[in-house]
């Protein structure tokens, strides 16, 4: 079934959005609450405008995320964690510590999601991490280092 949303709705997409979402979704969650309208052709026309404004903020949306990992790529990010006398991390690296030591050090704002570790981060040395949006997959270093 055809949406509009009329709110943000967290890990669906933000106002003004046009979706495909599942009848029973639509029916059960979006449509009682009051959050999106079934997108009949009277919809469109009444909202065209709004739709059009929030497609053309989705696509600057996107740029400015394939451009954050463009400049990710092959750069170095060092992190210092407590370790245990083994050389492993009391707690392990996340996406979440990653993103906030690339604005830190490189002034880089980075999309949480976008984000692949493959293994969890539980110890020192040096990792690959890749950055992904859409087609675009730039890879840059995490160093893992002992804290003093």
């Amino acid at each position: 079934m055809e949406v509009l949303l009329l709110d943000d709705v967290a890990g669906l997409g933000k106002k003004n959005d046009l979706l495909v979402v599942k009848e029973g979704f639509a029916l059960n969650c979006l449509l009682p609450h009051r959050q999106a309208i079934v997108a009949t052709p009277t919809v469109r026309r009444r909202y065209a405008e709004q739709i059009r404004k929030r497609a053309e903020e989705r696509v600057v949306e996107d740029e400015f995320k394939r451009s954050s990992a463009a400049q990710l790529s092959g750069k170095e990010i060092e992190i210092a964690k407590k370790v245990t006398k083994t050389g492993k991390l009391y707690a392990a690296i996340t996406e979440k510590h990653i993103v906030e030591e690339a604005k830190k050090q490189l002034n880089i704002d980075v999309d949480e999601k976008s984000l692949e570790l493959g293994d969890q981060i539980k110890a020192t040395g040096e990792f690959e991490v890749s950055a992904a949006y859409g087609d675009h997959k730039q890879t840059f270093k995490v160093i893992v280092k002992a804290e003093k």
